[in-house]
């Protein structure tokens, strides 16, 4: 069974599907943190793996009250765990959900989603990612 903070490890990089940006240098291991349009983004791991030509991603995410992420794909899993506050999470082919602290969620690779800060609090995340390496991390939709 996968404890809490175990799951929050796997789970961190769901949220830079939810941004659609592409990853860069500039979110390597040990880079400062990055904040654009609400969403401040900071990369806690990134490793080879776990098979060949994938990289493992966690990253601790926060967004802003009314903060969106727009439409996006990601070329492998998101797995992500809200640590504080609450996230509207529209992926394809599934109802909205409202995912709160102490929820989790995956989105399967290669599926449209977005992202929103519904709440006037802040939403922090934990997102892990397992994607293809040399991939850009979200692409657009």
């Amino acid at each position: 069974m996968l404890t809490r903070r175990g799951f929050a490890a796997v789970a961190g990089c769901a949220i830079c599907s939810i941004t659609g940006f592409g990853a860069t240098e500039a979110f390597a291991q040990g880079a400062a943190a990055t904040t654009a349009n609400g969403v401040t983004r900071k990369v806690l791991s990134r490793t080879d793996g776990p098979a060949a030509g994938y990289e493992t991603i966690i990253m601790d995410v926060t967004l802003d009250p009314g903060a969106v992420v727009g439409r996006h794909t990601h070329p492998g899993i998101e797995s992500t765990y809200v640590m504080e506050g609450e996230i509207e999470l529209p992926i394809e082919g599934k109802p909205t959900q409202t995912i709160k602290a102490g929820e989790a969620f995956q989105v399967p690779p290669a599926t449209p989603h977005a992202g929103g800060k519904p709440s006037s609090g802040k939403t922090r995340l934990m997102i892990n990612y397992i994607v293809e390496k040399g991939k850009p991390l979200a692409s657009p939709v």
